[in-house]
């Protein structure tokens, strides 16, 4: 049994070795790292574009001197807390395998068991197996309220080959996309919606600016963006995270990954991956938010069905505008508000990656976006679409009505939770005017 970390890469001789630890040839077809359960973990960085030189504080380090926080779990604790990885529990499935909600013990052993959520990785999936060893070493480094909690990981090498786990603080209201799209559901109101952009917007500037090296996220989109009890947004999957560009390196040379409606057109087209990239596919999220609409929606007209293209025809500064607003919303959003936001949308999603704003200049706009009254937006009522009036008829989807109920209270105190903060800072800010 053992616990390995292994990057490809000039890094690849930075280990870090503790007792016991043994390194196979990386020329072998089953490269393996043998240690302890509890010894640290060894680790290596990716590769990054050619002529590149190392940053002040290169991947390693930090994980070196962060890593430490993370557990290492028995297989058979994870085995026990999922109840054998029962079906019951599990709670998502992906390219790198299952997901399944759990139940551990604490660190020090002390107290209630805690809720959490473990990933399973595909043994027969090379892709997974990379991303299980990005997650490691990215949140093993990383600390930012909006971006997941990695409790742990459990690497064991057995009988039935190798076994990648990795244990994620539990996120009850699944993800963004799950409520957005979900027709089933309430909306989510205006000013939460904002709020969720303002969160995430913060994690991905803590990314690319807050950190003593950069980190390219890659993969933003809504289903990874989870939501915790109170619907606080977090960044999560990391598998696709790379680290940024160093010294005079203006990008990092790639292969193509991500998510199809999402990746940023110069990245697809030249491979070169920037933290402009991430900028893009912010930008997408944000008209998802404003339009309560897919990049991509096939049941749609056909010159709806890309979103990009169909807001195009409605840009904010037209009287049109208000006809990408989501109707779900029912008037009940500010205008201004709005405007600002598919503005921003827009310079998010410039042709030109130079053009486009840094995340934390993105996050300061969208504070402003949040000043502005509510509900008095001048959209046109729309008719209720003819199959979800019907789809809400249905009995199979009583339960289903009730969950929506209980969380449209829940959005509402959210809702006004945020309105009776805008009112405070506005006050704040006319007090200081007048000073």
């Amino acid at each position: 049994m053992g616990c390995f970390f292994v990057l490809k890469g000039r890094y690849r001789n930075k280990w870090r070795h503790t007792s016991q630890v043994t390194r196979a040839s990386s020329t072998s077809t089953t490269n393996k790292e043998v240690s302890k359960p509890d010894d640290s973990v060894v680790t290596a960085t990716t590769s990054k574009s050619l002529g590149s030189t190392a940053s002040p504080r290169s991947l390693p380090s930090l994980y070196e001197e962060r890593g430490h926080n993370l557990r290492v779990f028995e297989f058979k604790e994870l085995k026990s807390a999922t109840n054998d990885f029962s079906r019951l529990m599990k709670i998502g499935e992906g390219g790198f395998g299952g997901v399944y909600k759990g139940l551990i013990k604490p660190a020090d052993g002390v107290g209630e068991k805690i809720a959490v959520a473990v990933k399973m990785l595909n043994q027969h999936g090379l892709q997974g197996h990379k991303q299980w060893l990005a997650e490691v070493q990215f949140l093993g480094v990383v600390d930012h309220p909006n971006l997941v909690k990695l409790i742990g990981y459990c690497a064991v090498d057995g009988d039935r080959g190798p076994q990648r786990l990795l244990v994620y603080e539990f996120m009850p209201n699944k993800s963004l996309d799950y409520h957005l799209f979900n027709r089933a559901f309430p909306p989510i109101p205006w000013s939460v919606r904002l709020q969720i952009a303002l969160a995430a917007a913060e994690g991905l500037a803590y990314l690319h600016e807050g950190l003593e090296l950069q980190v390219i996220y890659r993969d933003f989109k809504a289903s990874n963006v989870l939501l915790d009890e109170d619907f606080n947004p977090k960044l999560s999957d990391f598998g696709l995270a790379r680290e940024g560009p160093s010294g005079e390196d203006t990008h990092v040379s790639t292969a193509v990954m991500g998510t199809h409606g999402y990746a940023a057109p110069d990245y697809i087209e030249t491979g070169h991956l920037t933290a402009k990239s991430d900028v893009w596919s912010f930008g997408v999220v944000l008209y998802e938010l404003i339009t309560g609409r897919r990049s991509m929606e096939r049941n749609h007209p056909k010159n709806e069905q890309k979103l990009l293209h169909w807001v195009k025809q409605f840009p904010a500064q037209s009287k049109k505008f208000s006809v990408i607003m989501d109707p779900r919303l029912k008037n009940k959003y500010s205008m201004t508000g709005a405007k600002m936001a598919a503005k921003l949308a827009d310079s998010c999603l410039s042709k030109l990656a130079k053009d486009r704003p840094k995340m934390s200049e993105v996050a300061k706009i969208l504070k402003q976006a949040m000043e502005f009254r509510e509900e008095d937006g001048c959209v046109e009522p729309f008719e209720e679409d003819a199959n979800d009036s019907e789809g809400e008829k249905k009995d199979d989807q009583k339960t289903d009505l009730v969950s929506a109920r209980r969380r449209m209270a829940h959005l509402t105190k959210l809702a006004e939770r945020t309105n009776v903060l805008r009112r405070k800072r506005f006050g704040e800010m006319k007090a200081g005017d007048s000073m």
